[in-house]
């Protein structure tokens, strides 16, 4: 892997969990790093603590204001805010556009104004965090899973069209990550994410692992490849798991109704 040192380097959904673990460690090894979060104050403390430029707003329209901060140009870039709603499909019109917009469009956005400038040059690097989610599923979220799962087939795309153009393509798959996001998963993270919850920065570590020997997947929980082999070989065993899981899901909050599950507007960390 060519050094980081110098490159410009943008992070969405930095304010806090993967994002902003992302973002120290690509300034960690001297980047020049562009925190952008919703919100202002969150994306500006990260700034100042790593010695990087804050850029506050939505991260579906932030390339050219990143761009700009960077001196010109874009080298990385890292589309980490996410959404997590709960729900199936009694989830209103609204949440699942929002889930959508986030979670696959600010992907697509991001890559139609970065691509030209790649392609001109022949390099560039996109890093989209997925979740274990777009790999397998996640019981108690519908809009979440699904879009998780287009924002990979988006991620596998640019790889297999531009990979020979000097593209390279990363998709961060972890389970549960100890982020404010995992604080509002309810029951379902309980039972599936938070046993064997990560710190942020080991999914930093990962992504710069699988950037040094050119993967594609980025797993920083190692099993999620035995679960996603499993699913592949044998769809119905595996969908039986899974529905053994959700029964337990409803076992659970039947006994213990939890709080509804709000939404996180950040950094994903399952």
């Amino acid at each position: 892997m060519e050094t980081v040192r110098d490159a410009a380097v943008v992070v969405t959904g930095a304010g806090g969990g993967i994002g902003a673990a992302l973002a120290r460690r690509f300034a960690g090894e001297g980047a020049r790093v562009v925190v952008n979060d919703l919100d202002a104050a969150k994306a500006a403390a990260v700034a100042e603590e790593i010695g990087a430029t804050p850029v506050a707003g939505d991260a579906s329209g932030i390339v050219g204001a990143a761009r700009e901060a960077l001196g010109g140009r874009v080298d990385v870039f890292c589309a980490n805010a996410g959404v997590a709603p709960a729900g199936g499909p009694e989830a209103s019109e609204e949440i699942w556009s929002t889930a959508w917009d986030v979670n696959v469009m600010a992907h697509v956005r991001a890559a139609r104004d970065l691509l030209p400038e790649w392609l001109e040059r022949g390099s560039g690097r996109f890093v989209s965090t997925v979740s274990a989610a777009g790999l397998l599923t996640m019981v108690g979220s519908a809009p979440y899973s699904v879009s998780k799962h287009a924002a990979l087939a988006f991620a596998e795309w640019l790889s297999a069209t531009y990979r020979h153009r000097g593209i390279d393509v990363h998709a961060i798959c972890p389970q549960g990550v100890r982020t404010d996001m995992l604080g509002v998963t309810g029951a379902a993270g309980d039972l599936v994410l938070r046993p064997t919850a990560i710190e942020p920065a080991r999914v930093a570590d990962a992504l710069f692992e699988s950037m040094a020997t050119g993967r594609f997947l980025v797993l920083p929980h190692p099993e999620v490849a035995d679960y996603y082999t499993a699913r592949a070989s044998d769809p119905d065993r595996w969908l039986s798991g899974m529905n053994h899981l959700q029964q337990k899901l409803e076992r659970i909050e039947q006994a213990a109704p939890s709080a509804a599950t709000t939404q996180a507007t950040t950094g994903t960390g399952e």
